[in-house]
């Protein structure tokens, strides 16, 4: 089984809008920024074997904020800036008939079929607290990028870093000392 990084989208690989502490998507391909670093921590978490999947909300597409096809360019550029393998865009507005909407796990569950992920040994890269809801959810480790935005974490993370570049650090670190564990239990059995 795959194993992969799920990433927020707004906050995490691009910049998030702030107004009054809490943070919005752009609303132009002109606003949409990529964050400092992002490329190349993506790069280095799939060249260590991770997928790369961006999951994000987008209910202003439904409530009619946003157009689809302005979010649509979004993604298109992302796919071209960022070498991500997936993108997964729940559209709904929150409620109990949409499984897909963080903190609820839906599209972390869609990627695992379509991609055979291990959810056990995945993380997911947040910088709200309904990534970190996901994740738990979904049975993922999860790291926050605390921004100090004005809302409170209703789970704990597992890990609090700076930025996604920093988020990747970690999870190669971590990666590295278990791959190496579990290769000296596997030499200890032969």
């Amino acid at each position: 089984m795959n194993r992969a990084v799920f990433l927020d989208r707004d906050g995490v690989l691009n910049r998030a809008v702030v107004r009054s502490g809490k943070p919005y998507p752009p609303q132009s391909l002109d606003q949409f920024e990529i964050l400092p670093g992002v490329p190349k921590a993506v790069a280095d978490l799939r060249s260590a074997g991770f997928l790369a999947i961006v999951v994000t909300n987008q209910p202003d597409v439904t409530t009619g904020i946003q157009e689809r096809g302005v979010v649509d360019a979004m993604h298109d550029y992302l796919r071209q800036a960022v070498p991500v393998d997936d993108i997964k865009i729940c559209f709904c507005i929150e409620g109990p008939t949409c499984n897909c909407y963080k903190p609820k796990p839906g599209m972390l569950l869609a990627a695992a079929r379509d991609w055979s992920i291990n959810l056990s040994e995945s993380y997911i890269v947040g910088d709200r607290w309904r990534d970190i809801g996901a994740g738990k959810a979904a049975g993922c480790r999860t790291l926050f990028i605390d921004y100090g935005y004005d809302e409170e974490l209703k789970d704990k993370p597992d890990i609090v870093v700076r930025d996604l570049p920093d988020a990747a650090n970690m999870i190669l670190q971590q990666t590295a000392v278990r791959d190496e564990a579990m290769t000296s239990t596997e030499m200890r059995r032969k």
